[in-house]
């Protein structure tokens, strides 16, 4: 059982060890590997219109925000970024977090989700965003250097909410 709640400035020091090895790994967010822990509160918390918490058993279990995707005529269009704790993966914790975040989302006045930069590679997100109602609407060649990969495709993933 989780709780997903809205975070509050604080609770970037419970978040910050999951964002520092994500941002690490370099293999599924276009975010420098090196990132300094203010450079990823201000992309994580002060940059987004809201984020989130995952909470279960008070540990932190994912994280997710929502932020306008692109400014005037189209900004009725949100995109979100979601992180799980490597222990907690696979137990349905990204799903819960994404249909979290299009309920907010709808309560915050936005009408679409989208997706900018959804790495091939990363087979498992791509198949619950799909399965999650996101539609592939463009691929980009060779859109980001992964470290293992080399050249990857990314995805632009597009919901209605």
């Amino acid at each position: 059982m989780i709780t997903i709640r809205a975070a509050v400035p604080d609770d970037f020091e419970l978040v910050w060890p999951l964002l520092r090895d994500v941002f690490a790994a370099g293999d599924t967010y276009a975010v420098d590997r090196d990132i300094s822990k203010e450079d990823a509160r201000a992309y994580w918390m002060a940059q987004a219109r809201a984020t989130y918490i995952a909470q279960s058993d008070d540990r932190v279990v994912g994280t997710y925000y929502i932020k306008t995707n692109q400014p005037g005529g189209g900004a009725h269009i949100c995109n979100c970024g979601y992180v799980v704790s490597p222990a907690a993966r696979g137990q349905g914790i990204a799903a819960s977090l994404c249909a979290h975040s299009q309920q907010e989302a709808r309560r915050l006045g936005y009408r679409a989700m989208q997706f900018n930069l959804v790495l091939a590679s990363n087979e498992g997100a791509v198949r619950l965003w799909h399965r999650l109602g996101f539609a592939t609407v463009g691929t980009i060649p060779e859109a980001f250097a992964h470290p293992r990969l080399g050249l990857v495709d990314a995805f632009v993933m597009y919901r209605p909410l």
